[in-house]
């Protein structure tokens, strides 16, 4: 296999680096991640322009990318400078809509490409504990249209969505109960609409979320995506692009907290010496180069995998998630640790980046979770 990219996705990563690294410092960054907005409507008009959004989806939607390896290095570049704005969200619901939206709803992924419109996923619940097919929420017939009611948790940039793909489920009493695969069912809803009611708050990585409640919301029957009782293997599929560009995220926080820690064991002294000629220090931070090179080859095994078929794919996409969870939270531990108390101001970035990469790890599923599926998935495939 070769590993090495594609002209234009080098061409891509260099120009997203270079904006991230002239526009997008760590002082610029942390005044949007601390706005009552927790994003920039501005700068994500940028990243609109220069093509950033656009790569994330197929020729067929209006980008101009949209494969496994394309989602891994935006979303990379984007880990690198902890960016906060809506990608990954606008990700998974783009992707959804690609894969079972009608005409009218997959010509919605052009507003999402040219970033004058903004969608969020709602589909945690409260105690659904990373368990993709518990839904509570329900959708009831309304004539031709629909009625919902339930509430959503962690819904990234919820206040400011202009549409939300919230799950449901349309069938009530299935032989698992809420935790069926059967009987769920994707729809788009506009945030304004009559009923829906959010609550935002500030994430501890930055940038902002919010509980949104349904009670009794209206919908017509164009609000249905895909097929009534089938979402969720949309959702599946679109969530998989998710967990990889959550991976590849990581990957690229790591590889600043490595640099920064490098740069600090070279020029902390400690009894006349830089604290990196200590051996012991050598070899610790020998084990976290080690991990992080791992960590990137799990993503571009989960990348290369992306369309292959489904076991196949779910299970390098969830031994990535376990992966980076499992490093992530190393890289983190020790970065802080060899820079010692520093190491956990918030003046530094690197306290930022550790955070992140913490966070990562419970956003569509921990370490332990992927796991756990991992190792249902193989005995699936047995």
């Amino acid at each position: 296999m070769n590993f090495q990219h594609t002209e234009d996705r080098r061409m891509l990563a260099d120009t997203l680096n270079r904006f991230i690294a002239e526009q997008y410092g760590f002082d610029a960054r942390d005044k949007i991640a601390r706005s009552n907005e927790g994003f920039s409507t501005g700068m994500w008009q940028r990243f609109a322009e220069l093509g950033v959004i656009g790569a994330l989806f197929d020729e067929a939607d209006g980008g101009f990318g949209g494969q496994g390896f394309d989602v891994a290095v935006v979303f990379e570049s984007l880990g690198r400078g902890l960016v906060v704005e809506p990608f990954l969200d606008t990700l998974i619901v783009g992707r959804a809509l690609a894969h079972a939206g009608n005409a009218a709803q997959r010509a919605r992924i052009a507003s999402f490409i040219d970033g004058s419109q903004i969608a969020a996923l709602a589909h945690d619940e409260p105690g659904s504990h990373y368990e993709a097919s518990r839904v509570s929420t329900r959708a009831e017939k309304n004539g031709e249209g629909w009625v919902l009611q339930g509430a959503k948790g962690v819904v990234q940039h919820g206040e400011h969505a202009d549409v939300l793909l919230v799950s449901a489920r349309t069938a009530f009493n299935p032989p698992g109960g809420e935790f069926d695969e059967a009987g769920i069912s994707l729809f788009l809803v506009p945030r304004d609409a009559k009923g829906v009611s959010v609550r935002g708050y500030r994430k501890i990585d930055g940038g902002r979320a919010a509980e949104v409640k349904l009670d009794n919301v209206m919908l017509g029957a164009d609000a249905l995506v895909g097929t009534q009782d089938a979402g969720f293997a949309t959702l599946e599929h679109a969530s998989g692009y998710g967990l990889l560009a959550l991976a590849a995220e990581a990957v690229g926080a790591m590889d600043v907290a490595r640099d920064h820690t490098l740069e600090y064991l070279r020029t902390r002294k400690q009894f006349g010496a830089p604290i990196g000629s200590f051996q012991a220090l050598q070899h610790r931070m020998a084990d976290v180069l080690l991990e992080i090179e791992q960590a990137r080859s799990a993503v571009i095994n989960a990348a290369a995998a992306i369309d292959a078929p489904r076991v196949q794919r779910e299970r390098a996409l969830s031994a990535a998630k376990y992966t980076i969870g499992r490093i992530g939270a190393r890289v983190a531990e020790e970065a802080i640790q060899l820079h010692g108390g520093i190491g956990m101001t918030w003046e530094l970035p690197l306290a930022h980046y550790a955070k992140r990469l913490v966070m990562i790890d419970h956003q569509l599923g921990d370490e332990d979770h992927h796991l756990a599926r991992y190792i249902a998935l193989e005995h699936a495939a047995a």
